[in-house]
């Protein structure tokens, strides 16, 4: 602890002398305040390192990426099969909007649609059927389908893996079978009587996919991701089958639809979201509140103006201040307190000048007492207690400082005049 010059506070003074009530402390704060609040900064890294696991664990389980993405290595990706076909001469093109795909269908390539997140409007990809010779919808929702074709719907989930095409289509055929987790289509006979197709059967519930004319070529629909995806796709024929699908033009453009191609006039707003008891039973919740408020609300009378007790004894104010100290483990602080006040009092004994530090008060209060200098140094200004049993040593061997003093210079004083002038904060 440096020397510092000891505020005017701390000179002599009378019980009226407010200057010596402003002592301030010598004690740093930084410490003190990191103790306080080292069960907040705890929770607090705990919850940080909590949040940051649970993001890693969620990035390794959710794998990442765009879902069937061109370019998506994690398991809901397609990079393994669009590789493969890059590697039998296809070239494969990605895009991200309809305007891009469109311009790409026209020039002849075939157009496959990723849309998992379901960003594409249904008459968009109806119109992008239209300029196709040939498009390959993976995973379509029910609008998209009724945008594609009457009579072909959703209709739930295979039972297992299936065992057979079931069809003349030749990418089924070389394909064989499919894994397990298909989704199925159900072709009615209309649909069937305007040309489409299905393979992969399960029973009398559906098919894996349908396959039919459209506009200026062919669609084919496929209900599940699973025939494409990097995680599955290497299981019984999913990959012959995918690579049978795309394959069979030399120019290939992958479509995943993305926020650009969402319409913003076409979304509903809230009001059409929101059902129609909505509103009404808002507003009669708040008319409830507000009449339980006025029924039930306490009434305040008029403001009156109460004198308060302002006068805290000091030995009150002592012992607060004490407790507070103890519980905050701030020992430096407390014993500040006691050395400002004595050294304060030290000033008014040995008849100093108000400018004199703490360090020439230690130094004139040892040759007054005949002390060591360097010892009242450390007693008055550097040493700081470890633990609550030196803090009492010191506080006790500061008092004995004071009173030795006060004995040397006041040979008459009574012995058991206390060291503490009234109202000084300890």
């Amino acid at each position: 602890m440096s020397g510092p010059s000891v505020p005017e506070a701390v000179a002599p003074a009378t019980p009226t002398d407010t200057g010596a009530r402003a002592a301030t402390s010598l004690t740093p704060t930084l410490r003190g305040g990191l103790h306080r609040a080292r069960t907040w900064i705890a929770i607090a890294a705990v919850a940080v390192l909590g949040a940051v696991v649970l993001l890693v664990l969620q990035g390794r389980v959710s794998g990442g990426g765009t879902p069937l993405g061109a370019d998506n290595p994690g398991p809901a990706g397609a990079k393994a099969v669009v590789e493969v076909l890059r590697a039998q001469g296809v070239e494969v093109g990605e895009v991200s909007t309809f305007d891009a795909a469109r311009s790409a269908a026209r020039d002849g390539a075939t157009v496959v649609v990723a849309d998992v997140a379901g960003f594409l409007e249904p008459e968009r990809l109806a119109e992008l059927a239209g300029s196709a010779d040939r498009l390959v919808v993976i995973a379509p929702d029910f609008a998209s389908l009724d945008a594609l074709a009457d009579g072909v719907r959703l209709a739930g989930s295979a039972s297992g893996p299936l065992e057979r095409a079931g069809c003349a289509l030749p990418a089924a055929e070389r394909a064989g079978t499919l894994s397990d987790g298909q989704r199925l289509l159900r072709i009615d006979d209309e649909a069937r009587a305007a040309g489409w197709q299905g393979c992969f059967p399960d029973g009398e519930f559906g098919v894996a996919l349908a396959e039919g004319p459209s506009d200026g070529g062919r669609i084919t629909v496929v209900a599940a991701p699973t025939a494409f995806a990097n995680d599955t796709i290497d299981e019984a024929g999913n990959a012959a089958l995918a690579l049978g699908l795309l394959g069979e033009t030399a120019e290939l453009t992958w479509y995943v639809p993305g926020l650009e191609d969402v319409d913003a006039a076409s979304a509903p707003t809230l009001g059409e979201l929101t059902p129609g008891w909505v509103t009404p039973v808002i507003l009669l919740t708040i008319a409830l509140v507000v009449a339980a408020a006025v029924w039930r609300g306490r009434r305040f009378g008029p403001l009156v103006a109460e004198d308060l007790l302002v006068d805290v004894p000091v030995a009150e104010t002592r012992e607060g201040r004490a407790r507070l100290y103890e519980r905050s483990s701030v020992r430096t602080h407390a014993l500040d307190q006691l050395r400002i006040g004595a050294l304060g009092r030290l000033l008014g004994l040995l008849k100093l000048p108000r400018s004199a530090d703490a360090r020439e008060i230690a130094v004139s209060a040892a040759l007054a007492t005949g002390r060591a200098p360097h010892a009242t140094e450390r007693l008055l200004v550097d040493e700081e207690p470890a633990d609550d049993r030196r803090l009492v040593e010191l506080a006790a061997a500061i008092h004995e400082l004071e009173a030795e003093v006060r004995r040397t210079l006041r040979p008459d004083a009574d012995p058991t005049q206390t060291t503490e002038r009234p109202g000084r904060p300890s």
